[in-house]
Parts: structure tokens; sequence; C-alpha cells
């Protein structure tokens, strides 16, 4: 059998909210809601946190050290290198590639898009080439062999940076496989990215506990998301003052 690691890439030095992912939502760090998330998920034989070598990314560290997460460190801005050796260390035959940022991460789903590149004999798969699942549920996953080759060859910063550039703007080379719910629920944003995005989690985890169930469906807070007004104009004030953002900024 494969063996399956999820890694999930974290950093404080958020520009535009530092700390973010160990922010507490309902009492507990936001990376904790995430690795705990996907931990849950069938398909995963092992968390892996890969923060950077700064000394700023120092609590990450110690959090995992404290929780019993495995952590690697390594170059801040080079994320594929990070990924190489979170790869290397955790022995990963496939990698599924997580941020800390999706305290919601659904396990269900991250199983759907690990069993749909297998099915579809894939390099990689995800929920991301279309947009449908709510942003905050961003699932990735790559064989090792993909990751190797991308950590060999790619040149372009952003590439090195963003991680799975090099893989899926290749499709000529690498087989892909999208996943994408039957109904658009991408004007959902389940991230954390702004202080408005943390007013929303945090309004959605008070008016419906069962959205940090670990194993809750994502569908139904989703539906309950929709029928509440309080939380709709959350919900848009976060994608508000998301769009405020420049895009290229917002890539990082």
């Amino acid at each position: 059998m494969a063996r399956t690691v999820a890694i999930v890439q974290a950093r404080m030095g958020s520009r535009r909210l530092p700390g973010k992912v160990l922010a507490l939502l309902a009492g507990s760090p936001v990376l904790w809601h995430v690795t705990t998330r996907a931990a849950q998920a069938r398909v995963v034989d092992q968390v892996v946190v890969a923060t950077s070598d700064q000394p700023g990314d120092a609590p990450i560290s110690a959090w995992c050290a404290a929780e019993g997460v495995k952590c690697v460190r390594g170059p801040e801005d080079d994320v594929l290198s990070r990924y190489a050796l979170a790869a290397e260390a955790s022995a990963a035959d496939v990698v599924v590639r997580v941020t800390a940022d999706c305290p919601l991460l659904s396990p269900g789903v991250l199983d759907l898009v690990v069993d749909a590149r297998v099915a579809a004999g894939a390099a990689y798969a995800s929920n991301t080439l279309a947009r449908g699942f709510p942003h905050g549920l961003d699932v990735e996953c790559l064989t090792r062999a993909a990751l190797d080759a991308a950590v060999a060859e790619a040149l372009d910063p952003e590439e090195r940076e963003h991680v799975t550039p090099f893989v899926y703007n290749r499709p000529k080379r690498f087989r892909l496989a999208s996943v994408s719910p039957t109904e658009d629920w991408s004007w959902l944003r389940w991230t954390l990215d702004t202080a408005a995005d943390l007013q929303a989690l945090e309004a959605i985890t008070a008016a419906i506990p069962s959205a940090l169930d670990q194993i809750s469906d994502w569908r139904a807070t989703a539906a309950q998301v929709a029928a509440l007004p309080a939380l709709r104009a959350a919900n848009d004030a976060a994608r508000a003052a998301t769009d405020a953002i420049p895009a290229r900024i917002r890539l990082h």
C-alpha cells in the first residue's frame, strides 16, 4: 500500500494576519483544528507540519513538539523544497497538500480527492482546478514522483513558493484529476487570511457547534450558513475584505 502523508504548510508571518495559524478558534489553535481533522481522514497514514527554518516560526515547531505532531523545517520561500524535506522525513509515497489556515478542513473531502487520484491513475488530483467547494476545504494530492520532478526541475519562484503549479500546469506530462461537488459552494469562505475571515469563522463555530466535529458533513454546515442571514453577512464581509486585496499580494 502506498504511504499517504498529509503535509500541512504553516507559517507565522502572514502579511495580513500575523500568527494566524496559532490563533484561537473555539478555544484551540487553528493549526490544531487542521492537523486533527487531517488525521481523521481514512486515507492518511501520517500528518506532518512543514514550517520554515526562520526564528519567527519557532512557535509552530514548539507547538508541534508539545502536541506530538511531526514538524519539518525548511526554506521560508522555497516551500516546494520544504515539502520535499517533509516527504523524505516521513517516507511518503503520496503527498496531500493542506494549508494551515483551513480550520474546517473536511476529512471526507480529503479522502475524496485522494481516492479520485487513485481511480484516475493520475499524478495529481485536487478540488481546486475547478472551484465548487467552499474556500477552506482545499486539498491537493500528488504522487511522490510528481513532487520529486517538480523539486528537481521547477525554476520559476512562483512554482517553488506554491508547490504544485509545476505539476498542474503541465497536463500533457502529468495526468490530472479534478473533484467538484454537484452544487457550487465556492461563494463560501472558510479559510483564514484576514481579520474578517476570523470573525466569520468565529460566527460559524458559535452558531453551528457541529461544524467543529472532526467528521462533520460540510454540506450540512454550508446549508446552515446559507440559511442564516447573520452568517451570510459575515461570509460576505470576509469575501469583500479579500477582494479588496490586490491579486498579486493575495497569493502570499
